[in-house]
C-alpha cells in the first residue's frame, strides 16, 4: 500500500522547481504537510484543493516520513 501511495508523489524540474508535488497537480508535498501541522483538517484541505484525494494527503505524510527516516543526524559535542 505504501508503495502505491509513494507513486502519487512526483518530481519534475519544470514543475515547482523540482520540489515534490502531488502527481497531476502543482500542489507541493510541503504545503500539504504544513497545512496538517497547522491543524487544518484533511477535509478542509480537500475543500481548498478539490483535486486532492485522501490518499494524496497520506502520500504526502509517507513521503515526509521517508525523508526524515533517511536524514543524517550529527550530535553536537556537549
Amino acid at each position: 500500500m505504501d508503495e502505491q501511495l509513494r507513486q502519487r508523489i512526483t518530481f519534475n524540474p519544470k514543475v515547482m522547481v523540482g520540489k515534490p508535488v502531488i502527481r497531476g497537480t502543482r500542489i507541493p508535498v510541503e504545503l500539504v504537510v504544513r497545512m496538517l501541522a497547522q491543524g487544518i483538517s484533511e477535509s478542509e484541505i480537500i475543500q481548498e484543493y478539490p483535486r486532492l484525494q485522501p490518499d494524496d494527503i497520506r502520500a504526502a505524510l509517507i513521503y515526509a516520513a521517508d525523508v526524515l527516516a533517511h536524514e543524517d543526524v550529527f550530535p553536537l559535542a556537549g
